[in-house]
């Protein structure tokens, strides 16, 4: 079984940017498409961003034109930049196979994104 450590969150302001990372430990070839999702206080977990093993990519509403995922299926990572950032965008953000994620026992710490106004 994969799993995924996230790594790269943090306090930013209003239109910032930062860069999230994720490492699995294991291939993410294999898993096909990936996806990073993101949990907010007192709201279910969501898929903001995913991208195939070609490299195409797709995006929520909330975060098309601001976030870039990408991936390196050699090293087995996942990013995600995330410029222009809004306090709505605010939460824990997890990487793991997309749009289905693996198991329960997959998930990572997550990485804490905080951005203030």
């Amino acid at each position: 079984q994969v799993q995924f450590v996230e790594s790269g969150g943090g306090l930013v302001q209003f239109g910032g940017s930062l860069r999230l990372s994720c490492a699995a430990s294991g291939s993410i070839f294999s898993l096909r498409t990936m996806g990073w999702y993101r949990q907010a206080p007192r709201k279910q977990r969501e898929l903001v961003a995913h991208v195939t093993t070609a490299g195409n990519t797709n995006y929520a509403d909330s975060v098309k034109g601001r976030f870039i995922i990408s991936r390196d299926n050699a090293k087995n990572t996942v990013s995600l930049q995330m410029n222009s950032l809004k306090p709505e965008d605010t939460a824990v953000y997890y990487c793991n196979k997309a749009p289905t994620p693996l198991d329960s026992t997959s998930w990572g710490q997550g990485t804490q994104v905080t951005v203030s106004s």
